[in-house]
């Protein structure tokens, strides 16, 4: 027999959308404020000289820069003000996710609840500061150094570039937050997901283009579609699959009366560590080759070879992407659940894993278990990665079109969902409620 719970989404339709306000407001903020992000990244920085920007951003769009620009919707391509974008909030919070598991300080503040998180929340905000004064500097240093890319080189160039990066970072941090709790959806993830959606239609154009020209057949570009589709079917499975270990609560007494003991489970998701290892991997891989772009001194060649080996779509590349997303994919994996403190807090609340003895032995059989899922959702993520890298590296299509994005547009596609999925919920149990009311109180008069 279905819960209530489900029968309420069975029922879910466009009439009950219709009568959601507060969900449309909700909606509407949140375009709102995207539309806001996305005119900031057309405003470029004061000072530059765009034209020669773009001549020397062609040059090294394949490298680092190029998966920053993705990720800010084609601001650093336009030098804008939001072209630091949201990435340095992303590396701190990654930051002080990773010192939460080794500093006892910070692991003591997670476990004391709501008060706990915000301040470590403040400590990433702190964080977020630091990281995007660092990256504001070394771009403005660059930016500098280049050939007539800045029309009035100094200190006052400088310091207004800092200070105007480090400022659009600050407000889509704040805009983030504000369409999280105002809005609809994780505000950081929509900015991130909105960028990157904004260069699918280039991408789209340049596939067809190549068709056009003929560099691609059209049988090749139907088949490319054809791809992406099942690689987006694909991760929407994974990224929903879970493995489901039950847990038992014993029977418990309340006065004279015995309750049965109630049964539930831990969903383990397949994906643990979600987009996070494809990012690092790409940031490392993609670094040596961005360096050397800025370098204006003559690489030896064994620097230059390595260089090339490692460039998209070499076999090198590929063998090192994959080798470091699984590594990422345990390492992330092992930082963000604990399985000693799952067993502990199952203990604590009475639970237990049927055959599996409570405290050390569930810690090691979720443990067990938790590794032989992660060497599912590594594959998956190395699948998922490699296999447009290769398309990329056979038909000249844009980077757009990478696993990483792909597995970005999925994720928050997901979650906006389902939280739209949950308000249309609430709302349908507030409306029974209502009814209950009203009915309760006719029958009183």
């Amino acid at each position: 027999m279905a819960s209530a719970a489900e029968q309420l989404a069975s029922n879910l339709n466009f009439s009950t959308f219709a009568k959601a306000t507060d969900l449309k407001k909700r909606i509407w903020f949140t375009l709102l404020a995207l539309l806001v992000y996305r005119l900031g990244t057309h405003i470029p920085l004061p000072g530059i000289n765009l034209d020669a920007y773009a001549q020397a951003f062609q040059g090294q769009s394949e490298g680092i820069l190029g998966m920053f620009n993705m990720f800010s919707g084609g601001a650093v391509q336009r030098m804008a003000i939001f072209a630091l974008g949201i990435m340095p909030y992303i590396s701190a919070s990654i930051i002080v996710q990773l010192m939460t598991a080794v500093v006892p300080s910070l692991e003591a503040l997670k476990k004391e609840g709501e008060q706990g998180r915000k301040i470590i929340n403040q400590y990433t905000r702190y964080g977020t500061v630091v990281l995007a004064t660092a990256q504001a500097y070394g771009i403005a240093i660059g930016l500098q150094s280049g050939n007539n890319l800045v029309n009035n080189p100094g200190w006052f160039f400088i310091l207004s570039t800092v200070v105007t990066l480090v400022g659009g970072t600050m407000f889509l941090m704040w805009l983030g937050e504000q369409i999280t709790s105002r809005g609809i959806g994780n505000g950081i993830s929509l900015i991130i997901f909105s960028g990157i959606v904004a260069g699918l239609p280039a991408a789209v154009g340049n596939m067809l283009e190549l068709s056009r020209v003929g560099s691609i057949s059209a049988f090749v570009a139907v088949g490319i579609l054809v791809v992406v589709i099942a690689v987006f079917a694909l991760i929407v499975f994974v990224e929903r699959a879970q493995r489901r270990l039950l847990i038992q609560y014993p029977k418990r007494q309340v006065g004279n009366r015995m309750f049965q003991g109630d049964t539930s489970h831990l969903p383990l998701k397949l994906n643990t560590s979600g987009v996070i290892p494809a990012i690092f991997a790409s940031s490392l891989l993609l670094l040596p080759a961005t360096l050397a772009g800025f370098s204006s001194s003559e690489l030896p060649g064994w620097a230059t070879s390595i260089i090339t080996a490692l460039g998209h779509g070499q076999a090198l590349y590929m063998v090192a992407y994959g080798a470091l997303i699984a590594f990422f994919a345990f390492f992330y994996t092992a930082i963000v659940f604990n399985p000693k403190e799952t067993a502990d807090n199952l203990k604590r609340h009475g639970g237990y894993i049927p055959g599996i003895r409570p405290g050390e032995r569930t810690a090691e059989y979720i443990d067990y278990v938790l590794t032989r899922i992660t060497v599912v959702g590594a594959i998956y993520l190395v699948f998922v990665c490699i296999l447009p890298e290769i398309l990329v590296a056979r038909t000249g299509v844009s980077l757009a079109l990478g696993g990483t994005s792909l597995l970005i547009i999925v994720s928050v596609t997901l979650d906006t969902v389902s939280q739209i999925q949950g308000h249309l919920i609430a709302q349908q149990y507030e409306g029974l409620i209502k009814k209950s009311k009203l009915r309760g109180g006719k029958r009183g008069r």
